[in-house]
């Protein structure tokens, strides 16, 4: 029987650390969930933004975010949003608004940073939450991780063991790929900037050409393609309360990501 497994990234591979600040309050709020967050509103869109860290940090902090962007050439990607819009509204919202400034992504990136110091982070991505009633940045963010302990182990023993492993994340291409080296995980078999929907678009091209497909997730996000897959695992490693719709998903609930290695162990030998 041929399996492959898919995975999240954050709070799946990697315990991760995010924050966001309230453009309009301005008021940061630490350690904060940014999709449920997103999810909270039919209005808000989670958009990462194809920036460096360090070009921001570099950069006067009153200057306009939108101005700064558009002066760069920056990109974007949408990470996640329940709102049915086009990159072309998308985009005309978060390169014309004229309230948040570079200095509130650099207080996001400067509060993960104070956080994972001393840890070896692997993945970094800032990005914004947008509300598309408002045609506003609502919200900057900035989301840091390390790979858990055991992860790349999981990784080795599975593709040891002969079944292939995949990253879906909503992250950052380039910057999954860094995890991915890591890892050990093919770079052709990282899909980055995956919204909901293409997760689960990706487990169902899968399962054209496995006899089984496991995803392995955390967040609300994972909810399409764990519904999708064959067999749906629900990790607790990253702390945090989790929505029932992930449990009444799931075919397992694991604490450590080391415990998927047994759960597709049996599916090959059942």
């Amino acid at each position: 029987m041929s399996i492959a497994v898919v995975f999240d990234s954050a709070g799946t591979l990697l315990h991760t650390y995010r924050v966001a600040k309230d453009v309009e309050r301005q008021e940061l709020l630490p350690g904060i969930e940014t999709v449920t967050l997103t999810f909270s509103s039919q209005e808000r869109v989670l958009v990462v933004i194809h920036v460096h860290s360090r070009q921001i940090i570099g950069t006067p902090p009153h200057t306009l975010l939108a101005a700064y962007l558009v002066s760069q050439h920056a990109g974007f990607g949408i990470s996640c949003t329940r709102k049915i819009t086009t990159a072309a509204d998308i985009g005309d919202v978060l390169y014309n608004d004229t309230r948040a400034t570079v200095g509130d992504l650099q207080d996001c990136i400067r509060n993960v940073w104070s956080v994972c110091q001393r840890e070896e982070v692997v993945t970094l991505n800032s990005g914004v939450i947008l509300n598309m009633a408002k045609k506003a940045i609502e919200f900057t963010v900035t989301t840091g991780g390390r790979p858990f302990e055991g992860a790349k182990e999981a990784i080795t023993e599975l593709h040891q063991f002969g079944i292939p492993t995949f990253i879906a994340s909503g992250d950052r291409v380039t910057k999954l790929e860094k995890m991915a080296d890591y890892l050990g995980i093919p770079r052709d078999r990282v899909y980055g900037v995956a919204t909901p929907t293409v997760k689960a678009q990706i487990v169902a091209d899968l399962q054209g050409e496995y006899d089984r497909v496991v995803m392995v997730g955390d967040g609300i996000n994972d909810l399409c393609a764990m519904k999708r897959a064959d067999i749906a695992i629900l990790t607790e490693e990253q702390p945090g309360d989790k929505p029932a719709e992930l449990y009444q998903a799931a075919d397992h609930v694991v604490k450590n990501v080391r415990e998927v290695i047994e759960i597709v162990k049996r599916i090959s030998t059942g």
